[in-house]
């Protein structure tokens, strides 16, 4: 019993010692990070790429109109008596220009945008949630994501350490440290504190980490859950040999 004190206490202080290793923020960081109301972002504004889905709206062209196309991994779409269209890294207003001209050789087009390119899926930029959440992983980057919108999409489960949320914008450059700052969220949802309310980007993370407690809990599972197995497996074995001998 003694060793199996100690060997608990061990466990405890790790899962205490891991927790603490998981927060890295400071709370200057949250200047890389812009506000909803601090930016307009439209939807000229979104550069097209692959598998991003679009909608023309041109109702003088029948080839085109309310047709969806999804942007192919070559980066182009193709219409009916337009042929392949280059697509990406294009905004729905410059796209439109494109399939205007193209259109012009067959059509009259009256009017001062004739043709309209909808984003219909936003499916080629992403941002990350992770942790202590309902609904994990990768989710679609509209240009218009905010933090508090991501949370209550995500719902924090009861294990999630909802004080201590890490919001993460990493670096792919090995000089420039990711910027990461701490977010309270019960008290942005109990006190509408929307200081921290920030707008999330392509590549951004969200950490929901576990409380103290659901952390050593998780330790416990994993370092008990081996020795579990080991045991029943051990059990079925002496039970098939003692079928076997009768």
């Amino acid at each position: 019993m003694a060793e199996t004190r100690k060997i608990m206490v061990v466990v405890l202080l790790l899962a205490a010692l891991g927790l603490g290793g998981c927060f890295s923020s400071h709370p200057r960081d949250i200047k890389a990070f812009l506000k909803p109301y601090e930016v307009k972002v439209t939807m000229d504004d979104y550069v097209l790429r692959p598998p991003d889905e679009i909608e023309v709206h041109c109702s003088k062209v029948p080839e085109i109109h309310m047709q969806r196309q999804r942007i192919r991994p070559d980066g182009k779409v193709s219409f009916e008596a337009l042929g392949e269209i280059e697509a990406v890294g294009k905004t729905p207003a410059q796209l439109a220009e494109v399939l205007e001209s193209k259109a012009a050789k067959l059509y009259t087009l009256a009017g001062d945008e004739p043709v309209d390119v909808r984003v219909v899926a936003f499916m080629s930029k992403y941002y990350y949630v992770l942790g202590e959440v309902s609904y994990a992983g990768p989710q679609p980057c509209t240009g218009r994501d905010t933090l508090v919108t991501t949370l209550a999409r995500a719902q924090p489960t009861v294990l999630a350490w909802k004080k201590r949320i890490q919001v993460i914008r990493p670096s792919s450059d090995k000089a420039v440290p990711p910027k990461i700052f701490e977010v309270n969220y019960d008290r942005m949802v109990a006190h509408g504190d929307t200081s921290k309310d920030v707008l999330l980007e392509e590549g951004d993370i969200v950490f929901v980490p576990p409380t103290i407690l659901a952390a050593i809990a998780m330790k416990i599972e994993e370092f008990v859950r081996p020795i579990g197995r080991v045991f029943s497996t051990a059990y079925y074995v002496q039970r098939a040999d003692t079928g076997s001998a009768r």
